[in-house]
């Protein structure tokens, strides 16, 4: 994907004309121009030249964005408004000039103002009085000509064809009428001078010209407020770092400093660089990018980014990230790049505005001559030609859509949710079906301690439990083993030194503890050391099942002559997901939850959470196919985070990937969200509804604008009501249009994208579960696809399975197998994997794959 800058275009239908112009060039697949950033985006393989020269025989001006600076990335100086102070400074001439000419043409003839002298009873003189300063604000507008002409004669007329062909038309006729009149008070015929004087439209010519610089004014300086979130963030990065070179501190510019360097922060620094913490402690404010106002601690081993704020205490960070590859930079150059790009919903108004002002034209023809043959006199039936074609906006037409995305994906910015097209910023908010992804998604991702169960209820033997399940797990390097070693860090208990520990595969750990032989691992490794009585008193006091029923892996701890108790372990549900899947239920979004874990375990998370629908042991090429079957219902929304996520992110028609995921699922994504909250998820929707309504709003706007006012113009209604419109109310009509929608689009900035009261519905487009029965339906599938693909089952039976860490690591061992096309079953439970293998996998192939992975094959 090539992007360009193109200059020259005034109007939808330039646009038009320049996509048109980029289509026919050999090897261009799609071609998407914006008239709110005056870009292009061209995907193909086509040469770079052809396409500048298409854009150039079109009447325009195309160059290669960043042909002038090292990289290709969007700059400030992309985003720099340089066109309003143009305008301005065109708008106080042209007033300059205009204020005397409408001072002798309508204060006097109107209100019989007193001339200057030299004008009294000097009817050539006002003549040419009035001609001249039309010249010069004609000569300060001349753009308008130039582009006019320019376009015209390349066959692609435009809106300043239709400015340039109204104030011209205005402008010759005056000159006529003052040649007229030059010709009769020679001859002596007062009436005819008087008759000529009363058709001069000088100061139509000049106001026209005026009003129109007026709108494009205002036009112009709200389309650089639209800007502003991404100006914002551009700011916010400093220009120097604080670097250390051996012992010594120095400024350099940050486009000086490379990967690996050491900078430094105080507080009150804003951050110039991506880096890691080497030394220090902060609080670091990131609301810049996440939105987020409270601020993130920062120690040792912690990632900073670019244009977050270090707020509280000294920081020494090496540098991972500079120039375009920064945080920050990524952020700017996806929703620019989304911005460049354009919505299904723009095709409606492309399809207009590319016919529009040939129409316009016609229109303007036809006017003048049925009023000719009406019998109207010419200069009536001119005046009603000229309004029709200034009232004529296809501007707005052409800004309805671009600047309502381009304003949303600045909100979107702002709150940690980047879209990566338009397309996909439109389609979020029409999707009826919400499937999320359950590990990291719907919960943390991260095992950790939920429940802790001492077999004394005393608090010493709960301290005795921790201490000695963290000096046993500190030595282990089971996954489960980092929940307990991180929660006995967090409640500062320190792990005491182990003597011969020792890793039993298949069962737990031991080891010596102040000389006493100390146990931990699983429920029947456990019951072989201090008796299954005991154990079952234990579970049955304790009510152990409830804890198993919510998806908790047990983990018990016992010394070679009593019971110590149990810690839990969980990937627990994130904070913010019930209320998160709550708020989309009450949208009217149907939400299901995918996941490859076992039943019981996803049932768990699901009712929890409160989804309409689980599917649970779903494989991860299988993923893809369930989305594929839930599109049969409706549009899809996937949120995941993980790799295994990314061909079902792919196959949604919207993919949400989890900021804090693996690359390749934020790659295969169309919206990121780097908070990494499922709170962004119904946020993200309900900003993605306000851009589609305020789109419909703005070309509601432009269409009844040009439907009430052309025929107003045309004098459709004069013998009906007698209402008739100048050419110069036409102009004035026709400034405020453009400038109307671009400031109906900023109102997307007053919005609260995460208020739930926003797009509530009464009854769920969704009332039953799609795949019912959910779980039957979804393993029926499953097992129907891996009979066709497989010519064998192979169960095997393991031992050292003790959570779904394990299933998982196991899962993993086997999927690596060539000849394996699916692993349909594993449970740590029943010890067993079931897998679906060619003839050619052998037994001996298996074992070595799971063995190797840390458990053991027994048949």
């Amino acid at each position: 994907m090539e992007q360009f800058n193109v200059e020259g275009m005034s109007c939808a239908a330039c646009v038009a004309h320049v996509e048109k112009a980029v289509r026919s060039v050999s090897g261009v697949e799609d071609v998407s121009v914006s008239l709110l950033t005056n870009s292009m985006t061209v995907e193909g393989s086509a040469d770079i030249s052809a396409i500048c020269n298409a854009v150039d025989k079109a009447g325009y001006h195309a160059s290669k964005k960043g042909d002038s600076s090292p990289s290709n990335d969007t700059s400030a100086n992309d985003l720099e408004d340089t066109e309003t102070p143009k305008m301005i400074r065109r708008l106080l001439l042209s007033l300059l000039f205009l204020l005397p000419l409408m001072y002798v043409s309508m204060g006097h003839m109107m209100w019989d103002w007193p001339l200057p002298f030299f004008l009294e009873g000097n009817h050539i003189g006002m003549g040419l009085y009035e001609m001249l300063l039309s010249i010069c604000i004609m000569m300060i507008n001349r753009k308008f000509f130039i582009s006019g002409l320019t376009g015209a004669l390349h066959g692609a007329p435009n809106m300043d064809t239709l400015v340039a062909m109204g104030s011209g038309a205005s402008f010759l006729y005056s000159v006529y009428a003052l040649f007229a009149m030059t010709y009769f008070d020679a001859l002596g015929n007062q009436t005819m001078v008087s008759k000529y004087m009363m058709e001069f439209y000088f100061e139509s010519a000049a106001m026209i010209l005026t009003l129109i610089t007026v709108g494009k004014t205002l036009e112009s300086y709200s389309k650089g407020k639209t800007t502003n979130a991404l100006k914002g963030l551009m700011d916010l990065t400093p220009k120097t770092a604080v670097i250390l070179e051996g012992e010594k501190e120095t400024t350099r510019p940050v486009s000086s400093v490379s990967v690996g360097e050491i900078f430094i922060l105080r507080p009150g620094m804003s951050i110039p660089l991506d880096g890691v913490v080497l030394e220090g402690n902060s609080a670091v404010d990131e609301s810049a990018l996440s939105g987020e106002s409270i601020p993130v601690d920062k120690s040792t081993g912690n990632e900073v980014s670019a244009g977050t704020i270090n707020q509280s205490g000294f920081l020494k960070c090496r540098v991972t990230r500079v120039g375009s590859d920064t945080t920050i930079s990524k952020i700017i150059q996806m929703v620019s790049d989304a911005a460049a790009t354009k919505a299904p919903i723009a095709k409606i108004a492309d399809k207009v505005a590319g016919v529009f002002v040939p129409t316009v034209l016609v229109l303007a023809l036809i006017t003048a001559i049925i009023w000719l043959l009406t019998g109207a006199e010419v200069a009536f039936s001119l005046e009603r030609a000229i309004a029709v074609l200034v009232i004529s906006c296809p501007c707005a037409l052409g800004l309805a859509t671009p600047v309502a995305i381009m304003v949303g994906n600045g909100k979107g910015a702002q709150n940690g949710i980047l879209y990566k097209t338009a397309s996909s910023l439109e389609a979020a908010g029409r999707a009826n079906i919400v499937v999320l992804d359950k590990t990291g998604t719907i919960t943390t991702g991260k095992p950790v301690v939920t429940d802790i169960l001492p077999f004394m209820a005393t608090d010493d033997a709960k301290v005795v439990l921790l201490q000695t399940a963290n000096a046993l797990e500190a030595k282990s390097e089971h996954p489960l083993a980092r929940a307990i070693t991180q929660y006995a860090k967090d409640n500062h208990i320190s792990a005491k030194e182990v003597l011969d520990f020792e890793n039993l595969s298949g069962n737990g750990i031991q080891g010596v503890l102040d000389g006493v032989y100390c146990f931990g691992g699983k429920e029947d490794f456990i019951r072989d050391i201090v008796g299954a009585k005991t154990l079952d008193l234990f579970k049955k006091e304790n009510q152990i099942d409830t804890y198993l029923s919510k998806g908790k892996t047990p983990l018990y701890f016992a010394t070679k002559h009593e019971l110590l108790g149990v810690i839990f372990v969980a990937d627990v549900i994130k904070e913010e997901s019930p209320l998160a899947i709550q708020q989309l239920k009450e949208m009217g979004l149907h939400t299901v939850m995918l996941t490859g874990d076992n039943e019981k375990t996803a049932a768990s998370i699901g009712a929890f959470a409160g989804v309409d629908e689980i599917v649970a042991n779903v494989l991860p090429n299988e993923k893809d196919s369930v989305i594929q079957k839930l599109q049969n219902y409706g549009n899809v929304i996937m949120v995941g985070d993980g790799i295994n996520d990314a061909p079902a992110l792919t196959r949604a028609d919207v993919g949400f990937a989890i900021g804090a995921g693996t690359d390749i699922a934020i790659d295969s994504a169309d919206v990121v969200l780097v908070n990494s909250k499922l709170s962004d998820v119904p946020a993200a929707i309900r900003l993605s509804k306000y851009v589609i309504r305020n789109i419909h709003e703005n070309l509601f706007w432009a269409f009844i604008y040009n439907i009430i006012g052309i025929p107003l113009a045309a004098g459709l209604w004069i013998p009906i009501t007698g209402w008739t419109l100048t050419p110069m109310f036409g102009a004035a009509a026709m400034s405020l249009s453009s400038f109307c929608v671009v400031m109906n689009a900023l109102r997307l900035n007053l919005i609260d994208i995460y208020s739930a009261k926003a797009f509530l519905k009464q009854k769920k487009d969704i009332a039953t579960p799609l795949l019912k029965p959910a779980q039957a339906d979804c393993n029926k599938t499953i097992q129907q696809h891996t009979m066709e693909v497989s010519n064998m089952t192979k169960e095997i039976k393991i031992e050292g399975m003790m959570c779904e860490m394990c299933e998982k690591h196991v899962r993993k061992a086997l999927e690596g197998l060539d000849g394996v096309s699916a692993v349909s079953k594993v449970s740590h439970e029943e010890g067993i994997a079931v897998i679906e293998a060619s003839e050619g996998v052998s037994d001996e192939a298996v074992k070595t794959a799971v063995e190797e992975a840390g458990y053991k094959v027994l048949g």
